[in-house]
């Protein structure tokens, strides 16, 4: 186990947990949990595996880049298969009490009406955009620390995982659709006569719907979509961390990734992914959890006390001032 990671034991610990999880508490709603299970506890070995091949050959590129970057291969894996864990502990999902909680707080449901107040094609596109630039700021601050520092690669790949097992770990038990699934469609979902009664439908105006962006979102969403994964807000959360990463490695482009991060945290309303409390909840995630994982990153992998910016080692002299 000495070539085990933070990373590594997070993400073994989140496969056997949901294992446990769903052996212990299945019930009708849990589709295929044999196969589930034996999934989750496969996954859990072939990772092992990994570790120890890419270990015996630390040359191998193929090896070096699976090694380096297998838990972003299943961020996606784990957020689709929360639809088939969420109601093993809540029958149905919670959002009505989400609206009738926006409903006290802001007298009307935001994630309704702000579409409808600007329903101009440029704001959709502008609002989209950012939405979409989630999967740009994972990737590519990944991308970039992987070429700039590995020991930097490995300290964010650590906290943006830990970041999206909590979240992942919380829709299992507070299961929440999210206004454009519980508004629109309810396509696939069980949800109750009184909540059918709340959820008119609010199609989305169509001077929005026929944006590039718009267009996009809806095309990943259509096969992606996690029913009763919105609370707290993944996208806003992860989307904080890699801004704080960016701060931290990459600040020539901090600025614009913290404007990119605000206009995002935006969208998730303005689109009607998100509630505005599962927006807070996010930010408040990420303010619990980033700081957590960093403290056992630098306890666990042995970084340094002070985390910071690592110059690679230059051999030139060093100049006096």
């Amino acid at each position: 186990m000495k070539d085990y990671r933070l990373v590594d034991w997070a993400t073994q610990g989140y496969l056997l947990v949901v294992a446990v999880l769903t052996l212990l508490f299945r019930n009708e709603t849990v589709p295929l949990w044999g196969a589930l299970v034996l999934g989750h506890l496969a996954g859990a070995a072939g990772i092992h595996w990994l570790i120890r091949v890419s270990s015996a050959r630390p040359d191998h590129k193929v090896l070096g880049f699976l090694r380096a970057f297998y838990p972003m291969m299943l961020y996606t894996v784990f957020y689709r298969e929360t639809e088939y864990l969420n109601r093993m502990f809540v029958n149905g999902y919670l959002d009505l009490w989400f609206i009738r909680l926006e409903d006290g707080l802001f007298g009307t449901q935001p994630s309704v009406r702000f579409m409808e107040w600007l329903p101009h094609r440029w704001v959709a596109e502008v609002m989209y955009g950012a939405y979409f630039s989630y999967y740009l700021m994972i990737i590519g601050v990944g991308i970039a620390l992987y070429l700039r520092d590995r020991r930097q690669f490995a300290h964010y790949l650590t906290v943006v995982s830990i970041l999206f097992y909590v979240c992942y770990l919380t829709y299992v038990f507070l299961p929440v659709c999210g206004p454009r699934l519980f508004f629109e469609d309810f396509q696939g979902i069980a949800i109750s006569p009184e909540t059918r009664q709340i959820g008119l439908p609010h199609p989305m105006p169509a001077s929005v719907a026929g944006g590039v962006f718009p267009s996009i979102i809806l095309l990943i969403y259509r096969h992606l979509e996690a029913a009763g994964a919105a609370f707290p807000s993944s996208h806003v959360a992860v989307a904080l961390c890699t801004t704080w990463f960016s701060f931290l490695y990459l600040r020539k482009v901090r600025l614009w990734h913290a404007l990119a991060t605000l206009l995002l945290c935006i969208s998730t309303v303005y689109c009607r992914y998100h509630y505005v409390v599962d927006v807070l909840a996010g930010a408040l995630t990420a303010l619990l959890v980033v700081p957590l994982a960093n403290w056992l990153h630098r306890r666990i992998d042995q970084e340094p006390a002070r985390a910071g910016p690592i110059v690679p080692p230059s051999h030139e002299p060093a100049q006096s001032r």
